[in-house]
């Protein structure tokens, strides 16, 4: 049961981040550099974009891990 409750905050995590962060934290990386091309302006856009996913993903992943620490000792069929 822990898995799946880490699972689920880390799907939360990853959506709440990619809703509220991913896009402004990408705008505002992408605009810290010169670049030669726009392509490169947009590559390094789209890898922010990704990295703060997940970062999202793994925080929730970790927030959901600890809240279900004490699910795994809860009882257990026999």
């Amino acid at each position: 049961m822990r898995y799946v409750v880490a699972i689920f905050f880390a799907i939360v995590g990853a959506g709440l981040a990619m809703y509220f962060l991913s896009g402004p934290v990408a705008d505002w990386a992408a605009l810290q550099f010169k670049y030669d091309s726009s392509d490169e302006a947009e590559n390094v856009n789209q890898l922010v974009y990704m990295l703060v996913n997940l970062f999202g993903l793994v925080v929730g992943w970790t927030i959901g891990w600890i809240v279900g620490g004490p699910l795994r000792d809860g009882p257990r069929p026999s």
